[in-house]
């Protein structure tokens, strides 16, 4: 645990990346199938069309995971109404054993997640694993079954492309906020 709450003090301070250091293209290009709190089977694209915020985390993180669920709120607080009713979220678990639809339907539940924008979903461990080195994002499981991973935000463009990234938790990253009002119609 001690290991867990290092790892989340030092990415609260983390720097946003911006588009240039970003790889190119779309993310969508990856084709990957997720399975939805609902138990559906929706594309990585789901959201084509919308600017998206993208995240990976699992439903029995004790620390930063339930920060990564503010923060993705205090960026939606951060625009305007009518550029909000644009964004998307998506949060894809990194634990699809444990994260059953059931589990992760349980969790909008108890966190009160608005499901008419927001996706939580599992997939296979190899789409996952495409997923996780696409965005960026390191994980390992952990001896007690806990998962050290990186704590980060993307913003994808409604074509899926990396627009930003930022490690800042329990509030909107103002760079991810100005992107996102730049982004939507």
């Amino acid at each position: 645990m001690r290991c867990a709450t290092i790892a989340v003090l030092l990415l609260l301070t983390g720097p946003a990346l911006t588009a240039s250091s970003l790889p190119p293209g779309s993310i969508y290009h990856l084709n990957s199938t997720l399975v939805n709190q609902s138990g559906a089977a929706v594309g990585l694209d789901t959201y084509r069309g919308h600017p998206v915020l993208i995240t990976m985390f699992y439903a029995s993180c004790p620390a930063a995971c339930p920060l990564l669920i503010d923060t993705l709120r205090a960026v939606e607080r951060s625009v305007p109404e009518g550029k909000r009713r644009q964004l998307r979220v998506l949060m894809i678990s990194i634990d699809p054993e444990r994260d059953t639809a059931e589990a992760l339907r349980k969790l909008a539940q108890d966190r009160h997640i608005d499901l008419s924008r927001w996706t939580l979903a599992h997939a296979d461990a190899a789409t996952v694993r495409k997923v996780a080195a696409t965005l960026n994002i390191q994980y390992r499981r952990l001896p007690d079954g806990q998962f050290s991973h990186s704590s980060i935000v993307s913003l994808l463009s409604p074509q899926g492309e990396l627009l930003q990234q930022s490690s800042t938790l329990s509030s909107a990253d103002p760079a991810i906020v100005a992107t996102l009002v730049q982004v939507t119609q």
